[in-house]
Order: C-alpha cells, then structure tokens, then sequence
C-alpha cells in the first residue's frame, strides 16, 4: 500500500496565476507551505517556458492540467508541445460541453472524440484524463448514465478519470466505490468539500468540514495506490479568501494517515 502525494490544484486559486509575477508569488507561498505538486488549471496567458521556469525555481511539478475540449480539438500538438515543456504528461478535461451530455448518442459522440484524442497522446506518452461533476451519475435516455458508458465503452489504455470525489457524494453514489471501479485508470484525485444548507443548496467548504467521506476515500487511494489527491475548492472560501481556505485544507491533507506523503 503507498500513499498518494498530495497537493494543490490551482484552479482554487486561479484569480492569483494570471500573470507571470502572480503566478510566481503564487507557488512561493505555496512552496513555503512545504507543497511540492500542483495541478494547472485557469492559468493566464503565460508561455510555457515562463511556466517552466517558475515551476522549476519552486521546485514544483506538475501531475495534471485542465485544457478545453476546443483546444483539444483544434491543436492537441500544440498541448502536447507545452505539456512536454513543464514536464506533464496528464492531460485534463475539466468537463464534458453540454452538447456532449442528456442522451447515450450524445455521450457516446464524447467517447469517441476523446477516445481519439487519448490514442494521439499515448503517442508521446501522454494521457487523456477526465474530471467528473455531478451530471455523470444522472440517468440518459437509455437507463445507464454518462459515467457507465465512460467506465465501459472508453478505451483503459487512453482514458483516464480525474474523480472528484465530493461531486460523486454529491451526486449520490459511493465515492470508495466509484474509485474502485476506476482502478488502474486514475494518475489524480480531486478532494473537495461541501455541506447542505437548511434549504438543502450545496456550500464548498474546507476540507474536513463537510459531507464527502474524505478518510475513506484516502484510505481507498492508498490502498488502490492512486498517485496523487489534489486539493480544490470552486469558491466559497473562508472569509472570501481562497489563500485561507487553500491553506487549512492543506493542512487537512497533510493530517490523513500522519502527515505528508
């Protein structure tokens, strides 16, 4: 059994990686935290190389990025070029467009474009990943949902899952279940958080604080021997202060099985 590393996705704080500087001011505080790993999401208009070099002065790597199906589409070689450039080799689809969900022809549309796509990126060692919402788990016109045909008609060797394990509580199903059966296909974890108001809307809340089974699915990660748990929070962070939240629920994460991995 081996302990996932953990880290940050930084689409939690993506209002603070727009530009260079910020960027850099970013992982500098992050690195003083003792975080070695992130996740690049809703980065600003930063060159690779620029990326590179911060990333290399904060002694960070990359396990995952979020890219749009779009630029997949119209210049996966050039992805590929910048992927290869921050030394990543994860590529993520943060998810699926809406005219990709709501029926089994449609989903099965979605497959077979990132089935393609996935077989391009094991050509240079790359994969193709998946982040899930709550929309997978509801039923498609013909009884199954999105996620069944995901786990069943994409190809294991290209299509990887990035679980989002709060949206899979949220959405009702068994998180440790849902990680089970995508055993062998997952590089990262999403950790994630959230509570129920008294009228039963959904609130993002710090890692621990909330309804998702967190311990659970560590110890599910662990024993699946799932490589990295990254951290994200969409919004409603402490006091409107995504640093706040980001660093309590970094130190939640460093908590599970006795500290950092």
């Amino acid at each position: 059994m081996k302990k996932p590393v953990v880290g940050i996705q930084l689409y939690t704080l993506r209002d603070f990686i727009q530009t260079a500087p910020d960027f850099d001011a970013t992982l500098a505080r992050l690195e003083g935290w003792g975080v070695t790993d992130v996740q690049i999401s809703a980065i600003g208009d930063i060159p690779a190389d620029v990326q590179r070099d911060v990333l290399r002065k904060h002694g960070m790597r990359v396990c995952v990025t979020h890219k749009s199906l779009d630029r997949m589409r119209g210049d996966l070689q050039g992805l590929i070029e910048e992927h290869k450039t921050i030394n990543c080799d994860a590529l993520g689809l943060g998810s699926a467009p809406g005219e990709f969900r709501g029926s089994a022809e449609k989903v099965r549309e979605f497959i077979n474009i990132t089935n393609e796509i996935g077989r391009e990126l094991k050509k240079h060692g790359m994969t193709f990943n998946y982040h899930n919402h709550d929309f997978e788990f509801q039923p498609l016109d013909n009884g199954q949902t999105m996620m069944d045909l995901l786990l069943t008609e994409t190809d294991p060797e290209t299509f990887f899952f990035i679980p989002d394990v709060m949206w899979i509580s949220y959405a009702g199903a068994d998180p440790v279940e849902v990680l089970n059966k995508m055993k062998g296909r997952v590089k990262v974890i999403h950790f994630k958080d959230y509570v129920r108001d008294e009228n039963g809307e959904r609130r993002f809340v710090d890692l621990g604080e909330g309804l998702t089974p967190l311990e659970d699915c560590y110890k599910a990660a662990c024993e699946l021997e799932m490589p990295y748990i990254m951290y994200e929070q969409d919004n409603d962070w402490d006091d409107g202060d995504a640093f706040l939240s980001t660093e309590r629920s970094w130190a939640y994460l460093c908590s599970l099985d006795g500290g950092k991995a």
